[in-house]
């Protein structure tokens, strides 16, 4: 498609949304009549402006960023989306408008996600990152099914400290993967089933989840809890996440490498050839750097220092630091170990570019709620879902959740996309559990994205490496998606219903 055309094709389906309600629909002159939340004109603008944001999203004629930021800038102009804006008989003043506009960017998540970046940008410049993946392929390696764990043993290890699944599944483990299949003689264009296919699909699907697995594995689970806290639903703790998602993770990580050896199987079994290459390669890093004990140790403050924050008992006490306080001394002290420069830090352009990007999102996503559509919206669909039973309702929310995702290229879209409205859906059935049906839906959102070749951030990576051909990608993804499904809903959904709901629910919800 034309990039005009697909630059040309938000605007106008913002103003057909747009259009669409002024001929068609009645709107209200008040918001609320008789205790019924109205849909008025204000309401309907600012729909229209996210809608053609989400189809921007989905398309991306222009960098992400840069979407929000011209979806902001409109609504901004027409002055919705600040508190009440949605409300006929209530004036915006342009200042209001703006300082809702800007919003997004004094959210801790946001800061959080920005400064997780930066930490992996720290694992990668410290050479940490490489050092734990070929010391793992050196000791794993020796037969094809130990190489497929290395891989996922370093996934596992880096996943808690680089949010970003490219950065750390495209950015540290492919450029060691995709040293191994030459090795075997195996290419693209030849013998691409010798080794090279199975390692490509084991390193993509790893990575989704442990996505799944770490609160920080995953910008867009960041930005679902900023996005749900919008809706009213509470913060899930880093502890929380990692609880909940525990057995289902636990079963998946062993189970993955595994899978992939019986249903995609490599033809070479053995590969002592690649633990010498690691040996070789290892060799070369030499000893271990200060930069990289100073890395170790600034993880592991990290580390502590986020589970702390996430233990109810320590709230209030000078031991409790909040997330993004921990994120923010963890650069500070990078900084000062010389692991990376203020000119690293300040050229780190993945890092700005998601701050931007996810502080236009949140603050789309908090327009939401302030003209008054959630309200809306939970009341219209709480007569067309009263009559399900809490149960098949909750069953019903996460499926379509999660099979959404293949008209996704982008889980920061189907976040944006779709997040709040299933939440506004759960909280129309009378008896179910909102806050723990919101973490069910977010806890899948990494392990969503094997099934398409479009489905997560490092998916066109591998792809794009030709060692596995487009109809086996979908086949691939259309079996472990499936086997990642029955997992989560016959593991998760009791195991967080019925187990540890109590402890990851926040105090301040009880």
């Amino acid at each position: 498609m034309n990039k005009y055309i697909k630059l040309a094709i938000p605007f106008l389906v913002g103003i057909a949304v747009y259009f669409v309600g002024w001929g068609c629909i009645d709107f209200s002159k008040v918001a609320v009549i008789d205790g019924v939340p109205q849909l008025t004109l204000g309401i309907w603008i600012y729909l229209s402006i996210f809608i053609g944001v989400i189809v921007g999203l989905i398309l991306e004629p222009i960098p992400p960023a840069l979407v929000g930021i011209i979806g902001v800038a409109i609504a901004v102009f027409f002055k919705v989306g600040a508190a009440k804006s949605g409300d006929p008989e209530v004036v915006i003043s342009s200042s209001n408008a703006i300082n809702w506009g800007l919003s997004g960017f004094s959210n801790a998540t946001v800061w959080l996600i920005f400064a997780a970046f930066a930490i992996g940008l720290g694992y990668q410049q410290s050479g940490l990152g490489k050092r734990l993946a070929l010391a793992l392929v050196k000791k794993l390696g020796k037969s094809t099914l130990g190489l497929g764990y290395a891989i996922a043993l370093t996934d596992g290890i880096l996943a808690p400290f680089i949010p970003s699944n490219t950065a750390r599944s495209g950015g540290v483990i492919y450029p060691i993967v995709s040293s191994i299949p030459p090795m075997f003689d195996s290419y693209p264009d030849k013998n691409p089933r010798k080794i090279g296919g199975y390692i490509m699909w084991v390193s993509l699907a790893i990575t989704c989840v442990t996505s799944s697995m770490f609160l920080t594995g995953l910008a867009p689970n960041l930005l679902a809890i900023s996005t749900a806290s919008q809706a009213g639903v509470a913060e899930i703790s880093w502890l929380g996440w990692l609880v909940a998602f525990l057995p289902a993770g636990i079963l998946l990580f062993v189970l993955t490498p595994f899978l992939a050896y019986i249903i995609y199987p490599p033809e070479a079994t053995g590969s002592k050839e690649v633990v010498t290459w690691a040996k070789d390669e290892y060799s070369k890093l030499g000893a271990i750097k200060t930069q990289e004990k100073w890395m170790i140790a600034i993880s592991v403050f990290a580390l502590v220092f986020w589970i702390l924050s996430s233990v109810n008992a320590l709230k209030g006490s000078i031991i409790e630091i909040n997330a993004t306080t921990t994120a923010v001394f963890v650069i500070i002290f990078m900084l000062a170990a010389k692991i990376i420069s203020w000119n690293d830090f300040l050229s780190n352009k993945p890092a700005w570019n998601v701050l931007t990007w996810f502080a236009t999102l949140v603050a789309l996503a908090g327009g939401l709620k302030n003209v008054g559509f959630l309200d809306w919206l939970s009341f219209i669909l709480k007569g067309g879902l009263e009559n399900l039973s809490p149960i098949a309702a909750l069953l019903g929310l996460v499926l379509a959740f999660y099979l959404l995702h293949y008209f996704f290229a982008s889980t920061t879209a189907h976040v944006s996309a779709l997040l709040l409205i299933f939440i506004s859906a759960a909280g129309a059935i009378e008896g179910i559990d909102v806050y723990l049906v919101t973490v069910l839906m977010m806890l899948s959102l990494g392990i969503m994205g094997i099934i398409t070749p479009y489905g997560t951030g490092p998916s066109p990576v591998y792809f794009g490496s030709g060692y596995i051909k487009s109809s086996d990608f979908w086949k691939l993804g259309t079996i472990f998606g499936l086997v990642y499904l029955v997992v989560f809903l016959i593991i998760e959904v009791p195991w967080v219903l019925y187990v540890v709901g109590d402890f990851i629910t926040p105090a301040i919800t009880h």
